[in-house]
């Protein structure tokens, strides 16, 4: 496909979604979805509850099997790759993980290494720093030895987002990764995020708090009954009209009085 070739000749590693559908039985969730996620960014999806954002994630991820569509990560068929090769490419983070299995958080963290593993036997000999790197990036090494069933939600997901940066992905996809933490800890994941952008990582993650896309992402697009209505800079995508016809609400942009950057301010419902 022709934007698949530009893509890799410009030796991006953007995602490009192009005319997604996914239907679970007979019913169809996305509708044609299209979008790009810059490279080396982050772009949030952002939409109401059940608008879809979380369908299309899996189906990038390659958990959900689109009915029609393209998938291309810096120029190259997602959709056409094996798993295996996939893993090496895309990470996910899923919203809830929950386990009464008794496992240690390094041996979860391990599970990421599966794509590296040997086909016929014998080890993976990249596993142990890539193990503890993931931890450390991933603020999670002061509880390794813990069985995870024993964590709090916010410590669960530092340990799945270690597992998913022991993949050592270049695509890593999250779905709603703040939902457990408190504000202090919202905001330090969104810096270590920050921080995998600035080496190359691309990120799309789902989030439902338009103050905090707003203020955080560098590229957002809006869904709205499986469907993609809006896509570009937060700045100018996320416009008082647009946040009206779709959540509802009114909404204006104006000064953060502590950080002096521009500030999504939401107020009552839309008449």
């Amino acid at each position: 496909m022709s934007w698949m070739r530009d893509a890799d000749a410009s030796g991006g590693a953007g995602l490009d979604v192009r005319g997604l559908i996914v239907r679970v039985g007979r019913k169809e969730l996305v509708h044609g979805a299209a979008f790009t996620a810059p490279p080396g960014a982050i772009t949030a999806l952002l939409g109401p509850n059940g608008a879809g954002k979380s369908t299309i994630l899996r189906a990038i991820a390659g958990v959900e099997s689109p009915a029609a569509g393209a998938l291309a990560f810096g120029g190259e068929d997602l959709l056409g790759l094996r798993r295996r090769e996939r893993a090496r490419r895309v990470a996910f983070v899923e919203q809830d993980v929950a386990t009464d299995l008794p496992i240690d958080v390094r041996d979860v963290v391990a599970l990421g290494r599966t794509p590296y593993e040997p086909r016929w036997g014998g080890r993976d000999l990249g596993a142990p720093t890539a193990i503890d790197a993931a931890l450390v990036a991933a603020r999670a090494e002061g509880f390794a030895e813990r069985r995870f069933a024993s964590l709090s939600g916010g410590e669960r997901q530092r340990v799945m987002l270690a597992r998913a940066l022991a993949q050592e992905p270049r695509l890593l996809l999250l779905d709603e990764p703040t939902n457990h933490l408190d504000v202090a800890a919202q905001l330090e994941l969104l810096v270590l995020l920050r921080e995998h952008t600035s080496r190359g990582m691309t990120i799309v993650t789902a989030l439902h708090d338009l103050s905090l896309a707003a203020d955080q992402a560098d590229a957002v697009v809006v869904i709205a009954d499986g469907r993609v209505v809006a896509s570009g800079p937060a700045r100018t995508t996320l416009t008082p009209e647009l946040i009206r016809d779709v959540y509802g609400v009114t909404a204006s942009w104006t000064e953060n009085p502590v950080t002096g950057r521009p500030m999504l301010a939401l107020g009552h419902p839309a008449a």
